[in-house]
């Protein structure tokens, strides 16, 4: 008699799975090491080899998944790539283009299990590189994505989560130009990053006020410091001193340059990043939100061979915004134009255009050197001293046009600051033919703005305005409606859109030269100024209110309204 004893089997699939997948990628491997000597290349197991991250960067992520290759070493110029399908007329294209930016490229036959783990390294990996001393190049689609599609904060912000996530230390250079695509996308200004005990905030500045974007961890934050100081050749190892720098991101709608500030603090080294974006500077003359009258002065100033016209106003002001609109209104082939900038915001065409450094060229530098030039008309980005302003006074007497700006609160600041800066008073009124004086306010959002009636007490501070105009033909006929802010998807729910600029104006003439050169004060050039029937940066700002440009709001967030 037989017994058979019962047994029980166990099928262990995941494990049987994994065996057949290692039995193909093995005979996958076995199949590429004889293709090699068919196509006469090198084998690589990328498996067992490091993949270089600098090298993995000279063709995108999209490219090398779709025509299955790796760039995966490189020394100097020479690149090594490893490709599926060496015979593939796509990649010999791509190499054809390497060899173009001056690479050597080297080919290599690999699996596609290899060239898989090669691909891994684009998530670690910046999409930027420094092409230069202070140049970053971002050459990503997805990165360059963020500027097209991103119109808003929210959209950002999300961006900006998920790029924190995961490794920050491999992952810092990809945070920081999300930052800036993200700041770039929705026109931002300025990027703040504000260390506090716990934690670091960033905040974008949108049409000059400051939005909370998000907060993110210390580590992350120490690691972008350390970056940003070393692409914008700041010292490493100086904590405790303020450091200024700037660097350039180069991006198919042209070069924005970054300044960059570092200030000591508190909890750590806070940072301030001014994006200075040429599409915000190109802006033509008559889009400035000048008031007809004053820019109708204007025009017939700037067709003077000679003399001074000078804008003033705080940093953030739209200053060299209007000196670059002068500049392309008086363009033209039969006139020399030498512009001396801290630094070259938008290059013009047919203008030269120099910059000042660190290193002794400095505005009053530039200036003599440009005299020297033979120009007809010369720009200034700043008067800072008392040497530039002499040069600047004696250019304007000797038979040029000068543009420039100054840093007072308001046009009769002008004349007393550049006497403190050491000018002859009596130089001044036979070389400055204007002076002039902004802010910029926000726009109502076009899409979303509210129409109000204008109350008793608003109404009263608004009539007490009007009543001050000498020029009466500039009063609307209605004062009873205004507009408020809102938000809206448009506007990131601010309410505000764009930016626009209230401005005011003095003339010289015999009445405010006379005041000039008794050495008076702001109050006295205004009075010498009355009967010149241009509006103050107060009426023309209640006049924008009125017409529903910006609000009341908002122009007294800009200036004083009430005495």
């Amino acid at each position: 008699m037989i017994y058979y004893s019962e047994m029980t089997i166990h099928f262990d699939e995941d494990k049987q799975n994994q065996k057949l997948s290692d039995l193909i990628h093995k005979e996958e491997e076995d199949l590429v090491q004889l293709l090699s000597g068919k196509y006469g290349v090198d084998y690589v197991n990328l498996q067992t080899s490091n993949v270089n991250t600098d090298a993995l960067r000279l063709i995108d992520e999209k490219t090398a998944r779709d025509l299955k290759m790796a760039p995966f070493a490189m020394q100097d110029k020479k690149v090594k790539i490893a490709v599926r399908n060496p015979g593939d007329p796509k990649i010999i294209a791509t190499l054809e283009t390497l060899k173009t930016k001056g690479y050597v490229p080297e080919l290599s036959i690999a699996s596609t299990q290899s060239l898989e783990k090669a691909w891994k390294g684009y998530k670690d990996i910046s999409f930027a590189y420094e092409s230069k001393s202070g140049s970053l190049e971002i050459s990503s689609e997805d990165i360059a994505g963020i500027i097209s599609e991103a119109k808003s904060l929210p959209v950002i912000i999300s961006i900006l989560e998920n790029t924190l996530k995961g490794n920050k230390i491999y992952r810092v250079s990809r945070i920081l130009e999300t930052m800036l695509a993200g700041a770039l996308a929705i026109d931002a200004s300025d990027v703040h990053l504000e260390p506090e005990e716990a934690y670091v905030q960033l905040r974008y500045r949108l049409d000059g006020v400051l939005h909370e974007v998000m907060r993110f961890d210390i580590d992350t934050y120490n690691l972008l410091l350390s970056r940003i100081k070393l692409i914008s050749g700041m010292k490493l190892n100086v904590k405790k001193d303020s450091q200024d720098g700037r660097f350039s991101i180069h991006l198919p709608i042209g070069e924005i340059e970054v300044r960059v500030s570092i200030l000591p603090g508190a909890y750590n080294e806070s940072i301030v990043m001014r994006l200075l974006n040429p599409k915000s500077i190109n802006v033509p003359l008559e889009n400035l939100g000048i008031h007809p009258k004053l820019l109708a002065l204007l025009e017939k100033e700037m067709t003077r061979p000679d003399g001074m016209i000078l804008t003033t106003g705080p940093t953030g002001s739209g200053k060299t915004t209007t000196l670059y609109a002068f500049l392309k209104k008086v363009h033209s082939p039969d006139v020399k134009i030498i512009t001396i900038e801290d630094p070259i915001e938008y290059h013009l065409p047919g203008i030269v255009q120099t910059q000042v450094n660190d290193k002794g060229y400095t505005f009053s530098e530039g200036l003599r050197a440009a005299v020297r030039q033979d120009p007809d008309i010369i720009m200034i980005g700043e008067i800072r001293d008392g040497d530039t302003a002499a040069i600047a006074i004696n250019s304007a007497l000797t038979g040029h046009l000068v543009f420039s700006t100054l840093h007072t609160n308001d046009a009769a600041g002008t004349f007393p600051r550049l006497v403190d800066l050491g000018v002859n008073p009596s130089t001044v009124p036979s070389a400055l033919r204007v002076s002039m004086a902004q802010r910029l306010v926000r726009k109502l959002c076009p899409v979303c703005k509210k129409e109000a009636t204008v109350d008793e007490k608003i109404n009263y501070e608004i009539q007490k305005t009007l009543d001050t105009i000498e020029d009466k033909t500039l009063i609307p006929a209605e004062i009873k409606k205004m507009w408020l802010p809102v938000g809206c998807e448009k506007c990131n729910k601010t309410g505000y859109k764009g930016r626009t600029g209230i401005h005011e104006a003095i003339l010289m003439t015999p009445a405010v030269e006379k005041s000039v050169q008794m050495s008076s004060s702001d109050r006295e050039i205004w009075l010498a100024a009355a009967g010149q029937g241009l509006l103050t940066m107060k009426q023309d700002g209640v006049l924008k209110v009125l017409a529903g440009i910006t609000s009341l709001e908002e122009l007294e967030r800009v200036i004083a309204i009430t005495d």
